[in-house]
């Protein structure tokens, strides 16, 4: 189970449970003795079962039982709603006898005869009214008289009568009208007034909807929850190879000792040249790393002109140098201090 699942599942326990229970509760409506309840439950719980895991239990299934299971599927699921539904209108109905029961008749005294009986006798004292107040009053004039304030009183008491049992009637309606209007749920007389349609329709479709939501709720959060978890990659671990350093190259570096000049005397006729040895040696440093000093171009012009003095190639002097070198007087002058304090003479 993914860590996305885990809150389907709780929740598709909830809507499974809740479900149970409003088949449970249908299943023992509709038996009468207790056996009979126990197979509605029994049957019941097992269709709302199926319903609700079929189509995670079928998901991956070949083709032919797939196409099987979401037929008993829908069937399942027509039977549950049917049994949902059933308990709504038993639910609404017991809470509307409850809260008509609520309204009583207070202070209205119930009229010992019926309007009936008492609107007959008053034709038959208005009659009588009549007849004698038509009679002529030949003799026994206070008897007639009488008779007359009798039969008026009469009929006062008879439309007293009356009045008490029409207001105890209305009374009684009021009531009624009252008690039917609570029955029904608040919202369902309006409603089938708005759709045109009676209340009882509006019930009966108000239930199956609150069913269907129920179950596709149920179903959806089970496929959800029961779904196959992707097996996670595993990763590949890549060890890079042991690369062995690299050794520190050693350069070896020669010791470089240049030779010694020595005078050379030419066979033609030249003055005679002497010049001590000149030795430049440079040491090379212990460090075999460190890089061999570079002389600047003023020591190489200055070794060069000592190599041709000696050599009896030019003279030791400034015209000379300059002729020799091609350079100014000034760097003619400066070679020649440079030769002198080398003790180079031509």
């Amino acid at each position: 189970m993914t860590v996305l699942s885990r809150p389907a599942f709780v929740l598709a326990v909830g809507a499974t449970s809740t479900a149970l229970s409003l088949s449970v509760l249908a299943g023992w409506q509709r038996g009468g003795s207790l056996p009979e309840r126990v197979v509605w439950v029994s049957v019941g719980v097992v269709l709302l079962i199926s319903a609700h895991l079929l189509p995670a239990l079928i998901r991956e299934a070949p083709f032919v039982v797939r196409s099987t299971g979401s037929l008993l599927w829908v069937t399942c699921l027509a039977t549950a709603c049917y049994g949902h539904a059933q308990f709504f209108l038993f639910a609404q109905q017991h809470a509307g006898e409850r809260r008509a029961s609520t309204v009583t008749a207070v202070g209205i005294a119930e009229p010992g005869r019926s309007l009936t009986v008492v609107m007959s006798e008053r034709a038959t004292v208005t009659r009588q009214l009549a007849f004698a107040r038509a009679q002529r009053c030949a003799r026994d004039c206070p008897v007639l008289e009488a008779r007359r304030m009798t039969l008026a009183a009469k009929l006062d008491a008879l439309d007293g009568e009356r009045d008490d049992i029409r207001r105890s009637q209305a009374e009684n309606d009021w009531v009624t009208a009252k008690r039917d209007a609570l029955r029904a749920d608040p919202v369902t007389p309006r409603l089938a007034a708005l759709l045109g349609t009676t209340t009882a329709r509006v019930d009966l479709l108000s239930g199956l909807a609150f069913a269907a939501v129920l179950e596709g709720v149920a179903c959806l959060l089970w496929t959800v929850a029961l779904r196959s978890s992707p097996l996670p990659a595993q990763a590949t671990v890549v060890t890079p190879p042991a690369v062995a350093p690299l050794p520190e190259p050693v350069v070896d570096v020669p010791r470089v000792t240049q030779p010694a000049v020595t005078a050379v005397t030419p066979d033609h006729a030249l003055p005679t040249v002497s010049c001590e040895t000149v030795s430049n040696s440079h040491e090379a440093p212990d460090d075999p790393l460190s890089p061999l000093p570079v002389a600047d171009a003023a020591d190489v012009d200055v070794t060069q002109l000592a190599r041709d003095i000696a050599a009896g190639r030019v003279r030791a002097t400034v015209a000379d140098i300059r002729r020799h070198l091609g350079c100014s007087q000034a760097r003619a002058v400066a070679l020649r201090r440079q030769l002198a304090e080398r003790n180079v003479t031509a």
